[in-house]
């Protein structure tokens, strides 16, 4: 699934190892932000919605189904409008590391 891909290269590069965003180009850097940032605008979604107010009349597998599907819609909309901007910083951060990364291995490369 890209998502676990995505997600290891995020961490990855957040952990100080650019090697998985050293050869990525910025429009792969910026679909992999957006889908970091959905992945936990959806974790976020779910587990607000673990709150239980007591009411049973709308809580068959139908509706929870369709709740966390319309929740993931949600938070892929929400990512690609950038509408929380974690996308937009994320991306900014692994751009940065991106180049810090290719001008150290340039660097080492001409002595």
């Amino acid at each position: 699934m890209s998502t676990l891909s995505t997600t290891g290269a995020a961490t990855s590069a957040t952990t100080g190892t650019a090697t998985a965003t050293s050869g990525a180009t910025p429009e792969q850097i910026k679909q992999a932000a957006q889908k970091f940032e959905s992945m936990l605008l959806r974790q976020m979604l779910a587990e607000s919605r673990k709150v239980d107010f007591g009411n049973t009349l709308f809580t068959n597998e139908g509706t929870k189904t369709f709740r966390e599907m319309q929740d993931s819609n949600f938070a892929d909309t929400v990512a690609k409008r950038g509408t929380l901007g974690f996308a937009k910083m994320i991306e900014a951060q692994l751009s940065r590391q991106t180049q810090t990364t290719s001008s150290t291995t340039a660097q080492g490369g001409a002595k």
